[in-house]
């Protein structure tokens, strides 16, 4: 997974839960894997109005309903916010939802907000600090070695096989951080320093003497037809950097035909 030049780029879907019903992301999720999407995640969020919707379903309890319903397919978070959920709390859900899911999670973990972002009002409301950029990446690293630590601990339930640990990175600090420390990276497809931020992330991995465990490289964009076929340039582009899998965004209503006749322009 670590070889550039990966043809094979798999593409995915998120379905945006908010304003949402579960019926709604359960059929959707359905058509998809009938379509040939290879994985569905949600976003972290528990306040609608981050993206000026009533409500929103919260990520893992969509993911683990998902994961009983749903076969074959990679499940994710886009990302968990580290500062949501204790890592125990995390440790013992992913290991959870891997056994529930046959090994499917890729587990997705962020730095949380930044502040004057929609999203920090959310941790505010939550009682949650919004904390400076430095502090926030030190959060995320104590919590992969935490996580990582409690899988191993007598009395915790110990996944089987532990799930990718996936890091998400808009910036060079991140994407170092990814590359030393989680078992894959994160960010945006159309990033204009996605070359650089992937460079980063594997010479820290060389450094930290990682080279040659895997690492998944996940990038992700809008729903948009330019993004199905294997030979159109923006995939061509993907899988020449070793990108492993395109998440595609998709929001509601989810327009199941849509995502049926998407599924027919995969692989052309």
């Amino acid at each position: 997974m670590t070889l550039h030049g990966n043809p094979d780029v798999r593409v995915d879907l998120l379905l945006d839960s908010f304003g949402a019903r579960w019926p709604d992301i359960r059929d959707a999720a359905s058509v998809a894997v009938d379509a040939g999407f290879a994985g569905i995640w949600t976003f972290d969020h528990v306040d609608g109005r981050v993206y000026d919707a009533a409500d929103v379903l919260e990520c893992w309890t969509v993911l683990s309903a998902l994961a009983a319903v749903v076969p074959d397919v990679a499940l994710g978070p886009l990302v968990l916010n580290v500062g949501n959920r204790h890592p125990g709390v995390v440790a013992a859900m992913s290991a959870t939802l891997q056994d529930v899911s046959g090994g499917r999670l890729l587990l997705g973990l962020g730095a949380g907000a930044r502040a004057g972002t929609q999203y920090a009002h959310e941790q505010e409301v939550l009682g949650l600090p919004v904390r400076r950029a430095a502090e926030r990446r030190m959060d995320v690293a104590r919590y992969v070695a935490e996580v990582r630590r409690l899988w191993q601990t007598p009395g915790f339930l110990r996944p089987n096989p532990e799930p990718p640990i996936v890091v998400a990175a808009f910036g060079p600090k991140m994407a170092e951080l990814a590359g030393r420390t989680g078992d894959g990276i994160n960010t945006r497809a159309t990033h204009p320093h996605l070359d650089e931020l992937l460079a980063i992330a594997r010479t820290a991995r060389r450094g930290a003497g990682r080279e040659l465990e895997p690492f998944v490289v996940t990038v992700f964009t809008e729903f948009h037809e330019r993004w199905l076929r294997v030979a159109s340039p923006e995939r061509v582009r993907l899988a020449e950097r070793g990108v492993h899998r395109l998440i595609l965004f998709l929001g509601p209503p989810f327009d199941c035909s849509r995502i049926a006749a998407a599924g027919r322009l995969l692989g052309a």
